[in-house]
């Protein structure tokens, strides 16, 4: 069955690679980009997706309610790495306008016009952070957090009008992504950080993150799957078995 997808961050990484994906199997998908020069590349790109700009913080969610929309795929996110006590308060900030107060943002547009039909879904990009939390990677891990309990708070209350909620918990792939997070505490931290003593620590934990990332198509691959799933689970962690492999590892 033919659904009418909207996909947010789909200018690179998992959301680009999604929305390809979908429209090649018939789709329609609508590729939200953050900006316009991203909106461009990816239009001549592909021109089978419906590439519109949205920033998730902007008044540019007003377009949602435009969209009959199938099913909504939140993947736009940013990340941010730091020791918490020393992190500035201001990067924190913008993790979580993006991650938690843009996600809601789209989310709410869309909605009413599923409820009124009474059907549709809705999907967020978690993380494994979501559920675990590592020295440096703490900012990152809170706005996960807080999108974990706004995915099962959503679930449990809009089942009742026909609106699955899903998250989605990708492992470290190699979108980019990771290795730009892991990166953007250097551009400010250093000496008289509190934290500074800990530098060889922090720089080892970054390494190992983004010096094991997987090939990001599985995370594709899923995102298709659950669009044209006919049921979800709350949780949906790739690769399968990881949160398994979470539990095992912790005392």
């Amino acid at each position: 069955m033919t659904k009418t997808v909207l996909i947010t961050g789909a200018g690179s990484g998992f959301g680009r690679q999604a929305a390809i994906a979908l429209a090649a199997r018939g789709h329609r998908v609508i590729a939200a980009t953050e900006t316009l020069a991203q909106a461009e590349a990816l239009g001549a790109e592909a021109p089978e997706l419906e590439v519109v700009k949205i920033d998730i913080t902007t008044d540019d969610v007003d377009v949602v309610g435009h969209y009959d929309l199938d099913v909504l795929i939140n993947n736009a996110g940013v990340g941010e790495t730091g020791p918490l006590a020393d992190v500035p308060l201001a990067r924190v900030r913008r993790l979580f306008e993006v991650n938690v107060f843009g996600t809601l943002n789209i989310t709410q547009r869309a909605v009413p016009a599923m409820a009124k039909k009474g059907s549709g879904r809705i999907m967020i990009m978690s993380s494994i952070a979501g559920v675990m939390a590592a020295p440096t990677f703490g900012p990152y891990a809170m706005t996960k957090h807080a999108l974990e309990a706004m995915g099962k708070a959503l679930r449990a209350e809009l089942a009742p009008k026909g609106i699955d909620v899903t998250l989605v918990n990708p492992g470290p792939y190699a979108t980019g992504f990771n290795d730009r997070m892991a990166d953007s505490m250097w551009e400010w931290f250093g000496e008289g950080a509190l934290g500074h003593s800990e530098s060889e620590l922090f720089k080892m934990i970054g390494g190992f993150v983004t010096g094991s990332q997987m090939d990001p198509v599985e995370v594709s691959e899923r995102l298709v799957e659950l669009v044209e799933a006919e049921t979800t689970s709350e949780n949906n962690f790739v690769p399968a078995g990881l949160e398994e492999q979470l539990r095992a590892a912790r005392p």
